[in-house]
């Protein structure tokens, strides 16, 4: 790496750099990087510091790419009490289902979470 580029690395200043141009891979003035990069290429943008004096230019890169995996959530049971109107309001805007056997109610562990009755949860 140039010298300068270690100088620069150093000035705290360059957490306050200011984006100038944003390019495509392929457009006019890429060229060297699309070839010394290829297909990694997302963008180049042209950045100066704050002080005008210095341009710098930074390149973002793709270096992995990997399926999501959607997490799987786990139900659970969320007993409520009879003079409870209110909660089961909550329960029913938030997609639970009522099990009439057992009295209570099932949905998500993430969703329960969310609405602060992990405390209610039940075995079932």
């Amino acid at each position: 790496m140039p010298n300068s580029l270690a100088a620069a690395e150093r000035d705290p200043t360059l957490s306050h750099l200011r984006v100038l141009k944003r390019l495509a891979p392929g457009r006019p003035g890429t060229r060297k990087l699309s070839l010394r990069y290829g297909d990694a290429l997302v963008c180049v943008r042209h950045r100066t510091d704050l002080r005008g004096q210095f341009r710098y230019t930074t390149v973002e890169l793709l270096v992995e790419r990997t399926p999501i995996t959607p997490r799987t959530d786990r139900t659970v049971v969320i007993r409520v009490e009879q003079h409870e109107a209110s909660v089961r309001t909550l329960l029913r805007a938030a997609g639970a289902v009522f099990d009439p056997a057992s009295r209570t109610w099932r949905l998500s562990r993430r969703v329960a979470g969310v609405l602060n009755l992990l405390g209610r949860v039940g075995e079932g």
